[in-house]
């Protein structure tokens, strides 16, 4: 896993690089938050294919849990991907009301990532 560290508008921006699964559980999304949060960092951008896809069977509740915590430490997210693969109703209204937040985005390009995350 590589860290490179973004500065913006005085916002620091942790985005997460790996070629690895780095999120398979809640308890690594919260271990990943609270890692960046003891950095400083204000926010996170993690790919999707470094999350696990059950996350995104909402079922599974692990996109509720780990979003929770990001919303409860008021630490933003920005999940980079192509999610036009999902086609559930429900994880596409999920998707469309988190992109309406401003805690956590679905977004295609790191560029986009930066752009709301800063502001």
């Amino acid at each position: 896993m590589q860290l490179k560290s973004h500065t913006i508008n005085n916002t620091k921006i942790a985005e997460i690089v790996s070629d690895e699964i780095i999120i398979e559980s809640a308890q690594d999304g919260l271990d990943l938050l609270g890692d960046m949060y003891y950095q400083g960092f204000d926010s996170i951008i993690i790919y999707e294919k470094n999350i696990i896809p059950d996350f995104f069977d909402l079922k599974t509740k692990i996109a509720g849990d780990i979003l929770q915590k990001f919303s409860n430490y008021r630490v933003r997210l920005a999940i980079i991907g192509d999610f036009t693969q999902y086609q559930s109703k429900s994880i596409k209204d999920f998707i469309f009301e988190s992109n309406n937040s401003r805690h956590v985005n679905f977004l295609k390009t790191v560029h986009e990532a930066l752009e709301s995350l800063s502001n």
